[in-house]
């Protein structure tokens, strides 16, 4: 699979953002041929694998949409459309069995590099605030889409009341991003201004992540200073040993 010289330099900008590996053009011009099946397993590993979580779910699917239209990617806009949205409906499907098999215990891995415990709580909040419609809702949102899926399971959502919503999510978010990059990238000013248009998609999928890890720090930050905090004030001065081992003497001698 061939980048067109023009598109390529366009979005040349592109990876000095995120890792080549993690960037959406570098993903699809390493699958080659193979472009659908690769979006296909990226968008089931982001949805319905907890390891998945970091993948450029969004930015990817945006970016095949375009690239379809350009020619880059060899199917048609009408195959690739449905296939986006399986894949986007299976990965979910995929999670919500996890969570329902596995139980709570995944939920209480310790934190790791790849596995933080403050995901899966914003996951509980997020669900608990919009029920049904987080299924939906949550698409958008890195991360959480990753976890959502396997906290249903974990609560017993009924399956087919999960089942009708998320096919109704998967329409929405992997259908309708994919759609919207092919008919985005038809107009002339699009096409002239890709770079500045895949950096926004790039930035408004790293966002969230990238905030919920400043908070995260500067919550344990804040831990940290007031455990010592609260150390320091229960501790005994030392200059005090002696007074309260005399008083103690003194007490006895009477």
């Amino acid at each position: 699979m061939t980048i067109p010289a023009g598109l390529a330099a366009a979005i040349t900008s592109v990876p000095a953002i995120v890792p080549s590996w993690l960037d959406p053009q570098s993903l699809l011009e390493g699958f080659g041929s193979w472009a659908l099946l690769g979006i296909v397993a990226v968008i089931i590993a982001e949805t319905g694998l907890l390891v998945g979580f970091f993948l450029p779910g969004d930015s990817l699917l945006f970016t095949a949409g375009l690239l379809t239209g350009q020619g880059v990617v060899h199917q048609p806009i009408w195959v690739v459309v449905p296939v986006t949205a399986l894949a986007a409906f299976a990965g979910d499907q995929l999670g919500y069995l996890i969570g329902y098999r596995a139980g709570p215990r995944l939920f209480d891995r310790p934190d790791s590099r790849l596995f933080k415990r403050s995901f899966v709580d914003k996951t509980h909040e997020f669900f608990d605030r919009y029920g049904s419609r987080a299924i939906v809702l949550g698409r958008f949102i890195p991360i959480v889409r990753t976890f959502l899926p396997v906290t249903a399971g974990i609560s017993r959502m009924p399956y087919r009341r999960f089942v009708a919503i998320d096919a109704i999510g998967a329409l929405v978010w992997g259908a309708g991003v994919t759609t919207l990059g092919f008919f985005l990238g038809q107009i002339s000013f699009i096409r002239t201004n890709i770079e500045v248009l895949l950096i926004v998609m790039v930035l408004v999928s790293i966002t969230p992540p990238g905030i919920e890890l400043l908070r995260h720090r500067a919550t344990s930050r804040r831990a940290s200073v007031d455990s010592l905090a609260t150390g320091a004030g229960t501790e005994t001065e030392p200059d005090d040993v002696p007074v309260a081992a005399s008083a103690a003497a003194a007490s006895d001698a009477r």
